[in-house]
């Protein structure tokens, strides 16, 4: 029973993607909601029915206590089918529509309708460009990707469970009096009137409150996680008090909107109570004078009675759930911010897949600032020939990470145009182009998963055996085959950690180097690719560096000039500009800049203008 409600919604269903999705939140909703839409009518439908089913019963307790007031004699006699029939309804019937409404809720809907939320904003997210990672932090992203699902579900539990339900008593308790005696319905209306007031009230300041102490409690996982992924600098620097009050400031800011939160509530609770009680005393008071003066039955009276004080228990578990409804509706619009956000850098409609024939790149007046005034590149024409090695060179914030970063188009050249092998690379697919590439980074992190799995990242259908070779290349085998991680997995089956914290810089490195080799692309980008390997270990890497280099196009970034002085041509760049392009000896003899960074190599590493200091 529970898989057949359970499969009901494919959480994983296709859909389109949307570059500019909702930033409202019903269009929103209305969006994620599209497959649910007929599970959503028929839960609809059975709240309904179990709310007047149960009105139903008070009305007919009602009957019973009229019924009392017969010949007992008689009473079987003449009623006894019509009370079994009402007792196998209840018995049987009532329990198989009740559970058929709450499988509903709790089987087809919560389950799958969070799932699908989840799964669609982790896609959404990712499809967003390196840059925008880089604008905020990635625990409060994580944070909001993780919190925004099961707010959704509670949003539309509280919809079906609470509002849906409560509507159809509400409605079916009016039905009840007025057909009891229509005046019984004034004390009702008047408290419904307050009551709505009341709940207006509590809605109009809770929206905004919540998104607030929503947006803290973000905050406050943003800078705790910032603190323990960077948890080496915290120590080295002895900076315990200062991360700690960095994160009291943001826990306290919590605080208080919880403060607000919670003030709005016992308000509420209060006022609840209050007009529960002019309620019951209205309602009952009323049918007792009625009674009094004949104008109502004893059964009538116990209709108004239950019925009141069934409202009573429900009101504060109603107004609860509208709370509960709207406070998670600001969590929701909270994670908009980051779920909704349009992503600006995407394929052309057009797009095809790159077809990489020799690795011929061209840069023709490429212009980057990233939306400054200086920095980055400016300008830059460039040929890169197939199978050319190019070595490359500057200052920090000369452009050379810049460069690489169009290249693989991280972003979106404000200015200019880069051609592989004739095609302009914002008319190819993201992927394919980055799936030409081979790229190894400064900054050596690694993925939390086995050592094997981050070398098959390079080529995920690559062997054990390839990759196992891939790391003999990449000098790692050796250390591999001695790791052994808390939970006892041994060699290629080790975790390396998060970001791979568990390995040395120089073992990072080399597993790095294992995943491109085993890539094994026609472009190869090296961005300081040696510089966390010891004297021994990169004399060797370097072998295998020069290795992978045969028949590739190559684009090296180094600050150690030896490693890069055997290159085709060697590329100086200096405020955003190619100031020198050729090889090592004619750059020598030039004697510019680049025979400057030569003479003033200490170690074999490129020297800035606070070393001449």
């Amino acid at each position: 029973m529970f898989r057949f409600f359970e499969s009901l919604v494919d959480p994983y269903t296709e859909y389109p993607d949307e570059d500019r999705p909702p930033r409202d939140l019903w269009p929103f909703f209305m969006g994620y909601s599209q497959p649910f839409k007929k599970v959503f009518a028929l839960t609809a439908f059975m709240s309904i029915l179990v709310a007047a089913i149960e009105v139903g019963l008070i009305y007919y307790m009602g009957r019973i206590v009229d019924l009392l007031g017969s010949d007992p004699k008689l009473m079987w006699a003449e009623h006894g089918t019509e009370l079994i029939v009402v007792a196998l309804f209840i018995v049987f019937l009532r329990p198989l529509f009740q559970a058929f409404d709450v499988a509903l809720v709790n089987n087809a809907i919560l389950p799958n309708f969070g799932t699908l939320i989840r799964w669609r904003a982790h896609r959404q997210v990712l499809r967003q460009s390196v840059g925008w990672f880089e604008n905020d932090f990635a625990g409060r992203i994580a944070n909001r990707i993780m919190q925004t699902p099961p707010a959704a579900g509670e949003v539309v539990f509280q919809a079906f469970d609470a509002i849906s339900f409560s509507l159809a008593y509400l409605i079916g308790a009016a039905i009840l009096l007025t057909t009891s005696d229509p005046r019984l319905l004034l004390p009702l209306v008047i408290w419904f009137v307050v009551y709505l007031v009341l709940t207006r009230w509590a809605i109009r300041r809770i929206g905004p409150v919540s998104k607030a102490a929503s947006d803290a409690r973000s905050a406050v996982t943003g800078r705790v996680v910032d603190a323990y992924t960077n948890i080496h600098s915290v120590k080295m620097f002895a900076h315990h008090d200062r991360e700690e009050l960095y994160a009291k400031e943001a826990i306290e800011e919590a605080r208080r909107t919880f403060q607000v939160e919670q003030r709005i509530f016992t308000t509420m609770d209060f006022s609840l109570v209050l007009l529960n009680g002019l309620l019951i005393v209205g309602v009952v008071g009323w049918a007792l004078a009625l009674w009094v003066q004949g104008q109502a039955s004893v059964g009538t009276v116990a209709a108004a009675a239950t019925l009141t004080l069934r409202l009573n228990s429900m009101t504060a578990w109603i107004m609860w759930a509208l709370s509960a409804f709207f406070r998670q509706l600001g969590v929701v619009a909270e994670g908009m911010e980051t779920i909704a956000q349009p992503i600006t850098l995407v394929d052309a409609a057009d797009a095809k897949p790159l077809l990489l024939t020799d690795g011929r790149i061209e840069m023709t007046g490429l212009t980057h600032h990233y939306g400054r005034a200086s920095g980055g590149l400016n300008a830059i024409d460039l040929v890169i020939e197939p199978g050319q090695k190019i070595g490359l060179i500057g200052r920090s914030g000369a452009g050379k990470s810049t460069l690489l970063k169009l290249l693989l188009r991280f972003y979106d050249a404000e200015a200019g145009m880069i051609r592989i092998d004739g095609q302009d690379i914002t008319g190819v697919t993201q992927d394919s182009l980055r799936r030409q590439i081979g790229m190894v980074q400064q900054d050596s992190a690694l993925l939390h998963r086995s050592v094997l799995e981050n070398i098959r990242y390079g080529r995920p259908d690559a062997s054990e055996a390839e990759a196992i070779a891939a790391a003999r290349q990449a000098e790692a085998h050796e250390f591999i085959e001695g790791l052994q991680d808390p939970e006892g997995r041994t060699g290629y089956a080790s975790r390396v950690g998060e970001r791979g914290v568990k390995l040395s810089g120089g073992q990072r490195q080399r597993v790095i180097l294992a995943r491109v080799i085993l890539k094994d692309a026609p472009i190869l980008l090296l961005d300081e690719a040696t510089s966390a390997l010891d004297s021994e270990v990169e004399a060797a890497i370097q072998k295998t560096l020069y290795g992978m280099m045969e028949g590739k196009t190559v684009i090296a970034i180094a600050h150690r000039l030896s490693t890069i002085a055997r290159m085709d041509r060697i590329l100086v760049l200096d405020e955003g500009r190619i100031v020198e392009d050729d090889d090592h000896n004619a750059l020598l003899a030039v004697g510019g800049l680049y025979a400057q960074f030569w003479a003033r190599q200490s170690g074999g590493f490129l020297q800035t203008d606070d070393d001449d200091a």
